[in-house]
């Protein structure tokens, strides 16, 4: 929502926005662009005389403001729609979708279609470092979508996706996830295959052809041409040179050589599908390598926060056992002999309904301590983690969480703090901790 706030104002709209518990990057990304935010729901915003609002999907009925709406007949929309009808109609619309990496494949494709002149329009759910914004409006026909499963809002319980009608769509991965609104990884699969009934037939969809649920969606029905990545007919990743860069080849064919900062198996299978998705827009595999090699990721996808005292301490969004354990695994191959301090906050809706628990230990199983905040959930973290085998310490206060870290830190540590939201605040409070307890020169 607040990417769809920069993109109507940057077509001239006056733009206001409400919400609870707004927090960066988002929240310093509206305030750069100008644009009034709320804090809370209070009715008196209805006087704002707003031709229309645009209602997110967190907003449900009782929710004072929206029941005003209502009352008052005033026009609204989701933002969704309201994109589809103002922005993307007549768009050539590059859709990135699936359980895990759709906001590092979006960043990749847009930055791919950027360095080569494309210049495309975008919304994407973080804020890609090499473009400082999570949205743009652009006079380019291009326009690259992070595409969500998630329902669109209280009145339309269609996946998110179903909106945008993409040309180009990437189907990179698919697993339970949204506890909260799915029962079953079925019903997730069939959101996906209504979604691959709205691609053309003269659209392309770039799969991974190693997931299965991808293959399930597939064979229900699908009417446009279908390329696959991550399996050894399709566009691959194989083992890296001598030199360390990692060889890419489509089936038999050498398409050239990446080497780049990013770490992990998933990342480059991210940038596989963002590879045959920008060469379906015209976009040559060696300029798309081109711009990988330049390529420098994303806000709260393994951004290093800060460095002191030898200990580095990481951002990143995992908060599903798969995401997890891919981030963990990835820091792993570049942390060397440094241990790993795993810092995590179960807050998804996912999460906060224990489905994924018994899965979350093994999640963290290559991180050397796991810090787990253990507040405000219906199940026993202390249980969950106990395979773990004395590795964890669970904490009901951040500060409590932030004082073990500091006592336990040392040099060459690396801190992976997970959370797909602000955490408190912990990284800053982390930070200002371990710079107190340094000794004085």
């Amino acid at each position: 929502m607040g990417g769809i706030a920069v993109i109507a104002k940057a077509a001239g709209h006056r733009v206001t926005g409400c919400d609870a518990n707004v927090y960066p990057p988002m929240s310093t990304q509206l305030k750069s662009q100008g644009i009034e935010l709320v804090e809370g729901f209070g009715t008196e915003q209805t006087d704002l005389g707003a031709d229309t609002y645009l209602i997110g999907n967190v907003v449900t009925r009782g929710n004072p403001l929206l029941e005003a709406i209502l009352d008052r007949g005033y026009t609204y929309n989701s933002g969704p729609q309201w994109l589809a009808e103002n922005v993307l109609r007549g768009k050539w619309v590059l859709a990135v979708a699936g359980t895990h990496g759709k906001t590092t494949a979006s960043s990749m494709l847009a930055w791919i279609l950027e360095c080569a002149g494309l210049r495309p329009g975008f919304l994407i759910g973080g804020v890609p470092l090499d473009f400082g914004i999570s949205a743009r409006l652009a006079d380019s026909g291009f326009f690259v979508i992070e595409a969500d499963e998630y329902d669109t809002a209280f009145f339309d319980k269609r996946s998110k996706f179903i909106h945008y009608r993409p040309r180009t769509v990437i189907l990179n991965n698919l697993e339970f996830d949204h506890a909260d609104i799915f029962a079953d990884l079925g019903s997730i699969e069939t959101q996906f295959h209504h979604l691959v009934r709205t691609i053309p037939r003269s659209g392309r969809i770039i799969a991974n052809g190693a997931d299965a649920a991808i293959g399930r969606v597939l064979a229900r029905g699908c009417w446009s041409e279908v390329e696959y990545f991550s399996r050894s007919s399709g566009w691959n990743a194989l083992p890296a040179d001598p030199s360390g860069e990692r060889v890419i080849a489509e089936g038999e064919s050498l398409v050239g050589k990446l080497g780049w900062q990013m770490l992990g198996e998933h990342n480059l299978a991210n940038a596989l599908g963002a590879l045959a998705a920008a060469r379906h827009a015209g976009v040559r595999p060696q300029l798309g390598l081109e711009a990988l090699r330049s390529f420098q990721g994303v806000r709260r996808r393994m951004e290093v926060r800060g460095v002191i005292g030898g200990i580095t301490v990481y951002d990143d969004f995992a908060h599903h056992p798969t995401a997890i354990a891919a981030t963990v695994a990835g820091l792993r191959r570049g942390a060397g002999s440094g241990r790993i301090l795993a810092v995590l906050e179960p807050r998804s809706s996912t999460m906060k309904l224990g489905v994924m628990k018994d899965a979350l230990a093994a999640s963290l199983g290559e991180a050397d301590r796991v810090f787990c905040f253990g507040a405000n959930l219906g199940w026993d973290v202390k249980s969950a983690l106990a395979p773990l085998a004395g590795r964890a310490f669970v904490g009901d206060r951040v500060e409590d969480l932030v004082a073990t870290i500091v006592r336990e830190a040392r040099p060459g540590d690396h801190v992976l703090v997970m959370s797909n939201g602000g955490f408190g605040g912990i990284h800053e409070k982390l930070l200002a901790a371990l710079h107190a307890a340094q000794p004085e020169s």
